[in-house]
């Protein structure tokens, strides 16, 4: 019998939508399409690290000063007793894993999940991180919000609530900036003329839960209710909106527990 993994995952302050990271959102919706049970830890913004050395996963990037930048989402298979972070790692190693659930990487097509993914965030990150920064600390507990805030501000050398305040010009760039990148997401998801609601087809892949994770993050930040979400669903001819849709089935968050180191 296959024992539940463990899943690290950043908590929200919201009890009823705890699950806030567009990138564990990625794990998560692998987690419940391929049905592989797990119990979440939420491990808070500043303990992220010491989590990750106590665990053994290896840092994912590196910090402008040269230091290892460890982060989640991060697994721990107690039937393998496998430990890893990073989205894409994780979904490979549950494809091979448990092939017997569905796969999210079809033979094949690796090396262009490998470069959707450098693609995909080369196109939003920098206008989608200034937009919602603000938003995404608000969106944490309290320490784990002051620990975000603080990293943050150092890298935009000044408090977030001025990087894209609403109603300002700079809002309004960033947001133009997004909807063009979300209109090239869509020229690719149509580039071989045929209407479809995935980017492979009909079947869910890797490429979509990542798209699919930051939806979700989206349309937390953003507030269901707001403007700029009821907006955004009605680009492209409203795709996104069934996007998120066809996702809702997958989006299915356990109480978890919280670290303890």
């Amino acid at each position: 019998m296959t024992k539940p993994l463990v899943f690290y995952d950043l908590p929200g302050k919201d009890a009823a939508q705890r699950a806030v990271s567009a990138n564990t959102w990625k794990t998560r919706f692998a987690l419940n399409i391929k049905g592989i049970p797990y119990k979440t830890v939420w491990v808070e913004h500043p303990d992220v690290a010491a989590l990750s050395r106590k665990i053994g996963t290896l840092p994912t990037s590196h910090n402008a000063d040269g230091t290892p930048l460890y982060t989640v989402p991060a697994i721990y298979d107690p039937n393998t007793k496998v430990v890893l972070a990073d989205s894409a790692a994780i979904v490979r190693y549950l494809d091979k894993t448990y092939p017997d659930t569905p796969r999210l990487i079809p033979t094949g097509t690796d090396a262009l999940h490998a470069a959707f993914d450098h693609a995909f965030h080369s196109l939003l990150d920098s206008d989608l991180m200034s937009l919602v920064v603000n938003e995404s600390a608000s969106a944490l507990l309290p320490r784990g919000e002051a620990s975000f805030r603080a990293t943050r501000e150092a890298f935009f050398g000044g408090p977030l609530q001025e990087v894209a305040p609403p109603g300002s010009e700079k809002r309004e760039k960033h947001w133009a900036g997004v909807k063009k990148a979300f209109g090239t997401y869509a020229q690719w998801i149509q580039a071989d003329g045929v209407d479809k609601p995935f980017f492979l087809g009909d079947k869910i892949a890797h490429a979509d839960v990542t798209f699919a994770g930051f939806l979700v993050f989206m349309r937390i930040v953003l507030g269901e209710d707001g403007k700029e979400w009821a907006d955004l669903k009605t680009w492209d001819g409203g795709l996104w909106a069934r996007y998120v849709e066809a996702f809702k089935k997958y989006e299915s968050v356990d109480v978890g527990e919280m670290l303890v180191l």
